[in-house]
């Protein structure tokens, strides 16, 4: 392999996190040919941490905070002007969980002749165990084993979890542009996903590859018995960016589709689980902002 890989690390205020995700980076097998980091707090620990790493490594501080729509997409921009043919995203609290995961996803990639490959996302404290809950349909899949349904498979088609450890060529990137700033956070890797799949580009999850990461599974919410879920974070600034930024997106094509499933969902969860109305016209409020284009951030996250 001679063609170059950019690895994009978008980071806030999580020094600590942050040199753990680094370290498991530059220990691949295949090492990334150069790291770019995004700091959206213009930490001065960052800055010094991302200058003592054995590998090229460019540090971009933003007295702003971009979020990380906008820190993977400047990110994301940077490696393409360096000339990457291969950008390997990842997260300050995330890590690959063994020194084989890039090689992994780069040889699924050339044997499927992938624009983009994904590793499964495993949660921190049980890698058997989804960082996310993944849907297929109405069955919703929580454990790493469920994702294969064949002996030997090593791919699953048309599905990936984007910014956690995902590997984008770089025409990819060209055919299906860069994250939204606008979203900020929440949702910005659905709609990367909305687009790729708009795109007719092959892309899928690698099943031989683990990334790392929190988990993230509490926001969901078992309706129905369980048949269903939704999602409900309990911090209000994430519910704000999730459930704006959900009108926008089930407002585009590709998504419009799911629309009566998402007002089953949130009315069933509100009305009957919770026993909510206001609840339910918080989020009624929030969504009809996303669906205007209503962008406006809070002041909370600066």
């Amino acid at each position: 392999m001679t063609e170059s890989v950019c690895a994009v690390v978008v980071t806030h205020h999580r020094p600590d996190e942050l040199a753990k995700s680094l370290d498991a980076l530059h220990t691949q097998t295949r090492s990334p040919d150069h790291l770019i980091v995004i700091d959206n707090g213009n930490d001065g620990r960052v800055r010094d941490l991302v200058s003592g790493q054995p590998i090229p490594a460019t540090y971009l501080g933003s007295r702003r905070n971009l979020g990380g729509a906008g820190g993977f997409a400047l990110g994301i921009l940077h490696a393409l002007a360096l000339g990457a043919d291969w950008v390997w995203l990842a997260d300050d609290d995330g890590r690959p969980q063994d020194t084989q995961v890039l090689d992994r996803l780069l040889a699924c990639a050339t044997k499927h002749g992938l624009a983009e490959v994904s590793p499964m996302v495993c949660s921190m404290d049980d890698p058997q165990r989804l960082a996310f809950p993944l849907r297929r349909g109405l069955v919703w899949r929580r454990w790493a084993r469920e994702l294969s349904t064949e002996p030997g498979q090593d791919l699953l088609p048309g599905i990936a979890s984007l910014f956690n450890g995902a590997l984008f060529r770089a025409s990819a990137i060209e055919a299906i542009g860069v994250p939204d700033l606008r979203l900020f956070v929440r949702g910005d890797e659905v709609e990367m996903h909305r687009r790729l799949v708009r795109s007719g580009l092959p892309f899928g999850t690698c099943l031989q590859a683990v990334y790392l990461h929190p988990c993230g599974s509490d926001e969901f919410k078992p309706i129905l018995g369980g048949r269903m879920h939704t999602q409900y974070p309990e911090d209000p600034a994430k519910r704000y960016f999730t459930y704006r930024n959900r009108g926008y997106l089930l407002s585009q094509p590709g998504l419009r589709k799911l629309l009566p499933q998402e007002w089953l969902r949130f009315g069933w969860f509100f009305l009957v689980s919770r026993r909510d109305p206001e609840g339910l016209m918080e989020w009624f409020r929030l969504r009809r902002l996303g669906r205007r284009e209503k962008f406006d951030r809070p002041e909370g996250p600066r």
